[in-house]
């Protein structure tokens, strides 16, 4: 779950003697093009102000502040950007003398005591992450209302499978460098990760909405695999339901799961998905689809069809495809399909599973 650890500042780049806009010679040293102005080396700044930006998000203040500087060697004086940077590097300067100031104040006020003290400020991150208290309330809360209506037993095995989910956004988030906030739990609603990052691609916001059924899938075959070991239903029950509820998140509107990776996928792309979750329909529902007495939790396979279909027409498709997302949202629908066509209760079979039960 840890952020990407980046090098304290990326390596210096050849000595460029052509502007990247019009072509100008440049003699050695030159750090803007004197004919178009075009910054000599703006990859490489560019790279300098990601790496920097990256570890003012891991609050690695210190390491931020020579990246910034690093990146003013390869400015020309006087200049906006310059100027922009000195000012940002001072503003990092003020944020550490504040921070050395009230760590001496209180080393002095704790005496003895100052160095235990110390230890735990450096750790103050990991207490957070452990500790933060509306994570922990919201968890409670979220448990205790389904064990009062379910009891205990599916009450933490369900609160578990939305965790596992929600965490499968947390660490792909994490891997790609955002920050991001534990989950929130809705007691019955569900949970949501709010993470935060600028410019992400297409391909990122689906690997990220894409992240939690995956995990979610894995929840389900655990359930599974310990219905199998112990033989006792609950654990089948809570396969069957995990299963349900990571489909529900494949459904592409508003702001579920495959609505955000449905933008990696173009009009095509979102033609075959949309058939192969009808197919798949067709091939798992055994009885009469059109039988109104017999409701079964497959239609979720047409519900996600709709919507995928509906997406064709919609004018959010990326101009290239993005093979990787539709192989990654099929694999996952045909998984969590298989695992609740295998596990075989419906929802007319089991009454009390009617809540409002929904994940983000």
């Amino acid at each position: 779950m840890s952020a990407t650890v980046l090098s304290p500042e990326p390596a210096s780049p050849p000595t460029i003697h052509s502007c990247p806009a019009c072509s100008h010679w440049l003699p050695d040293g030159t750090l803007a093009c004197p004919d178009c102005h075009t910054l000599t080396y703006g990859q490489h700044l560019s790279m300098l102000a990601t790496a920097a930006q990256q570890l003012e998000q891991e609050q690695r203040w210190a390491e931020a502040r020579d990246n910034w500087r690093s990146a003013l060697k390869w400015l020309p004086e006087n200049t906006r950007q310059a100027l922009s940077i000195q000012q940002h590097i001072a503003a990092i300067d003020q944020r550490l003398q504040t921070e050395e100031s009230r760590k001496a104040r209180w080393t002095k006020r704790l005496g003895p005591l100052a160095p235990a003290a110390l230890f735990l400020l450096k750790i103050k991150s990991f207490l957070f992450v452990i500790l933060k208290l509306k994570f922990l309330l919201s968890l409670a809360a979220f448990f205790g209302l389904y064990w009062a209506i379910f009891g205990w037993q599916f009450a933490l095995g369900f609160t578990l499978s939305i965790l596992i989910h929600e965490l499968g956004h947390f660490v792909a988030a994490k891997r790609r460098g955002l920050k991001v906030d534990l989950p929130m739990f809705l007691p019955g609603l569900g949970a949501y990760v709010r993470w935060y990052g600028m410019g992400v691609s297409r391909a990122d916001l689906a690997g990220i909405a894409l992240a939690g059924p995956l995990f979610g899938l894995l929840a389900a075959l655990a359930c599974w695999g310990l219905f199998w070991q112990t033989h006792l239903p609950i654990f089948l029950v809570l396969a069957n339901v995990t299963a349900w509820l990571n489909l529900l998140n494949m459904i592409a509107v508003i702001w579920l799961d495959g609505a955000k990776a449905t933008f990696a996928l173009s009009r095509i792309q979102r033609v075959m998905a949309a058939a192969t979750c009808v197919i798949f329909f067709g091939l798992t529902c055994a009885r009469d689809p059109f039988e109104l007495n017999n409701v079964s939790n497959h239609y979720i396979f047409l519900v996600i069809a709709a919507t995928m279909g509906w997406r064709c027409f919609t004018n959010d498709a990326p101009e290239e495809p993005h093979t990787t997302t539709l192989v990654y949202y099929i694999g996952l629908f045909l998984a969590l399909g298989l695992v609740l066509h295998m596990t075989g209760f419906t929802i007319s079979q089991m009454p009390q599973f009617n809540s409002p039960i929904m994940t983000h």
